[in-house]
This record gives structure tokens, sequence and C-alpha cells, in this order.
């Protein structure tokens, strides 16, 4: 892996941790997950493999230390996984329209609605819930894959100036 790629994402993650740790928990504990649309952006402008795992394992790790969910840290470090896994292979199945953002709307919305599923499916079993799975899903999952749609598209779109203007030539792999 490339040093530049590696030091853009663990920029994107910081950038991450601080939105995930000013947002407050919301429903039962639950918070809105914007460490997702900086995931999401990481393995946009890097879908490499080893950068995907990388990204989940760093990402579920920050927000198992930062969840207000009582019993979230494994569930947290297990929807990461799964959702970086995903959202990967959607990348690539499609990857020659990576870069349109109508496709970046759809994989932003369909990984957090697959992260907040997993979420809360490895909670029920692990923890179980605070309240019913249709409450947290349309209280929380369903509000923040609509946020997460906008936030994804605009720290992208900043990203993308940014490389550009710095000469990098990454985008795109």
């Amino acid at each position: 892996m490339n040093l530049r790629k590696n030091i853009l994402t663990a920029l994107l993650l910081a950038i991450g941790f601080i939105l995930h740790q000013l947002i407050p928990g919301m429903i039962v504990g639950m918070k809105f997950d914007l460490m997702l649309s900086i995931m999401f952006v990481s393995i946009l402008i890097n879908s490499d493999f080893k950068n995907s795992i990388l990204t989940a394992i760093i990402g579920g790790f920050i927000t198992a230390m930062t969840t207000t969910f009582p019993g979230g840290q494994i569930p947290n470090i297990i929807d990461k996984f799964v959702t970086c896994i995903l959202v990967f292979l959607m990348i690539k199945i499609v990857g020659k329209y990576k870069e349109n953002q109508v496709f970046i709307l759809a994989i932003s919305f369909i990984g957090t609605i697959i992260s907040g599923v997993v979420f809360l499916i490895s909670a029920l079993f692990i923890v179980g819930l605070p309240a019913p799975f249709n409450g947290l899903f349309l209280g929380i999952v369903l509000p923040t894959a609509i946020t997460n749609v906008f936030m994804t598209i605009f720290i992208y779109n900043v990203v993308k100036v940014a490389i550009k203007l710095s000469g990098s030539k990454f985008i795109g792999n």
C-alpha cells in the first residue's frame, strides 16, 4: 500500500473520529454514525482491499471507543467490518461509475443501511436492544442514511478537490 494513501485514510478517519465524538447519543444511546461517510469516502478514493480492511478495523475501533450505546463496542466493530467489505465489493462491481455523484449517493445510502442493520442485529444477539428493532431502525438508521448521503457527497467532493490541487494522482485506481 502507498504511504500517501495510508496517510489520507488516517486523516479521514481522524476527521471521522471528531465527527463521531461530537454527535450526542439520541435514542437509547444510539447516535448518527457520520464515521460511515468518512469510511465510504476513504474506500471510494482508495479502492484497494487492504485499505478497506484497514478502514474497517480502525473505523470500528474508533466508533467502539466513542459509542454511547450500552454494550455497543463489539457490534460497532462487526458492523464496520461487514460494511466496508460490502461497500468495497459494490465499488468493484460498478467500478467505472465510482466517481458518479448518483452512484456515491447510492453507495452511501445502501452502506449506511447495511451498517445499521448489522449493528442492530449483532447488538440484539450480543447485548440485547433497549428498544424495538423497528423503532431504532426508523428513528436512527434511516435518518442517518439520509444524513450520510449529503455528508458523503460533500466530503468526497472536498477531498477530491484537495487531492487535485495537491497534484496527487490516486483517485480512480
